[in-house]
């Protein structure tokens, strides 16, 4: 097994998984989730986890719409209600962490939409994602590997 084949030690990929399936059923909503991370994913430039969790969104029915203009959601105003958008802004600061801190008035927005552990949850399905984003970028892992 190569090193590019072999991602993690397996009981490193089974707690990731872990924190991923705990995080997505905590925030109780799948097709926001999928929106989560497929956001981290494009601003990471994850095209593995790209192809996985557009799959995923379709077939929870997000429209191709959001998925075609998830990349600009702020300036997609109709196509995302205040929640998406509070976990978006949350998602992006989270995950781009170019001031060392995710912003009080973004934090307060997703607190105003999120009770205090769905907010948990959400935090924490943004840190899966990014984990595994770095996980395969790093290994350089193509897409096309993931099958629903």
């Amino acid at each position: 097994m190569t090193a590019r084949t072999r991602l993690l030690d397996p009981a490193v990929a089974r707690a990731m998984s872990a924190l991923s399936a705990a995080a997505k059923k905590g925030l109780g909503d799948p097709v926001l989730a999928e929106l989560v991370v497929i956001r981290a994913s494009q601003l990471n430039q994850c095209a593995f986890c790209l192809d996985m969790h557009l799959a995923i969104a379709r077939k929870h029915g997000v429209s191709e719409r959001q998925l075609d203009l998830l990349a600009a959601w702020e300036e997609a105003e109709d196509l995302f209600d205040e929640r998406e958008r509070a976990a978006l802004a949350l998602t992006e600061a989270v995950t781009v962490l170019t001031d060392g801190f995710v912003p009080d008035e973004v934090y307060e927005r997703a607190a105003e939409h999120f009770g205090e552990a769905a907010l948990a949850h959400l935090i924490g399905l943004v840190v899966a994602i990014n984990n595994w984003n770095r996980v395969m970028v790093s290994r350089r892992i193509p897409p096309g590997g993931y099958t629903p």
